[in-house]
């Protein structure tokens, strides 16, 4: 039966990239047809396609209750987009990063990040209980009304970016174009994908979990994290390799700014998301990776293969500290 959900785990695995990559294609023939820049392209539509599996595991997850590998999924898929996809892309080619970005998304993301941390941080009880409590135990919530404001948010920011962008277009934008017909069909194709591999990986992963004496929240941090992150990755990867680092950069931010907001508010939405000690851990480690990969590409307006190098060994040594506690 072991041997049975893991080949579910991984067939779920491809489901939901081969899903996402089908999504995006599609997405972005729809975009090239309107028009809009590739760094629009990269917040939003990309972003919106390579973060599809962490919006269907996480909402999977929370409709079957299993709201741990809902929070830790979107902590860790963040984690791993800032550290790994872009590190990896630095570490190809170097990857400059538009002013924009700057000034607006990489704050915003970052914002948001201690914007989650400070209402969790606000629920735990008086210092004399928390250390008596053990890493699994609930601390808090991150409610049905959180989540509802999140998504709003999250509507609000979009909007200014399609606004944005429709207002000063950058002339320079290259965009695969592909008939809309075409476009359609391989995004509904890739939806559909992608909700099967959703429900193959929380299934699968829950079972592998508790078969290896693993938590919830290890797993949705680690194995689902990763997975779910890996279209963010190839699509980060072939962008930096064309050229196009606007849309790599717009791709990992907007994907960690989609996270946050709509995946854990539809989450929170569907079922009040339940939060420990390890996850408010996590997202405070989160907070600090995002300020200092927005500190590499402060100096220099790029992040350069050593930083790369860098944020990568960052990671592995996150992954080494999430194992073990």
């Amino acid at each position: 039966m072991f041997f049975l959900y893991l080949i579910l785990l991984v067939l779920g695995f491809w489901l939901l990239v081969k899903g996402a990559d089908l999504f995006v294609d599609g997405s972005t023939g729809i975009a090239g047809l309107l028009n809009v820049s590739g760094l629009v392209i990269g917040l939003t539509i990309v972003a919106f396609g390579t973060s599809a599996p962490e919006l269907a595991v996480s909402t999977t997850a929370s409709m079957n209750g299993s709201n741990e590998i809902a929070l830790s999924n979107v902590t860790g898929s963040n984690i791993f987009n800032l550290l790994c996809v872009l590190g990896i892309c630095a570490v190809i080619k170097n990857v400059p990063v538009e002013k924009i970005v700057l000034k607006r998304d990489f704050p915003f993301s970052i914002f948001t990040t201690f914007l989650m941390l400070l209402i969790l941080g606000c629920q735990l009880p008086g210092s004399g209980k928390v250390k008596y409590l053990g890493m699994e135990d609930k601390i808090g919530s991150i409610n049905r009304i959180f989540g509802i404001i999140s998504i709003i948010v999250f509507i609000i920011y979009i909007v200014f970016l399609i606004y944005a962008s429709r207002k000063k277009m950058d002339e320079d934008a290259k965009v695969k174009k592909i008939s809309l017909g075409k476009s359609i069909l391989l995004v509904i194709f890739g939806i559909t994908m992608i909700i099967g591999g959703g429900q193959a990986v929380v299934n699968s992963a829950k079972f592998i979990a508790k078969a290896a004496g693993m938590t919830e929240t290890l797993i949705g941090l680690t194995v689902v994290a990763v997975g779910t992150s890996l279209p963010e990755l190839v699509t980060s990867i072939v962008a930096a390799k064309k050229g196009e680092s606007g849309l790599a950069v717009g791709n990992a931010i907007g994907s960690n700014i989609f996270n946050l907001l709509l995946i854990l508010g539809l989450s929170a939405t569907i079922n009040p998301i339940d939060v420990n000690l390890a996850s408010l851990i996590d997202i405070s480690i989160l907070l600090a990776i995002s300020i200092i990969t927005y500190v590499f590409v402060l100096t220099g307006k790029k992040i350069t293969r050593l930083e790369g190098i860098t944020m990568i060994l960052i990671y592995i040594a996150d992954l080494v500290f999430a194992i073990i506690r």
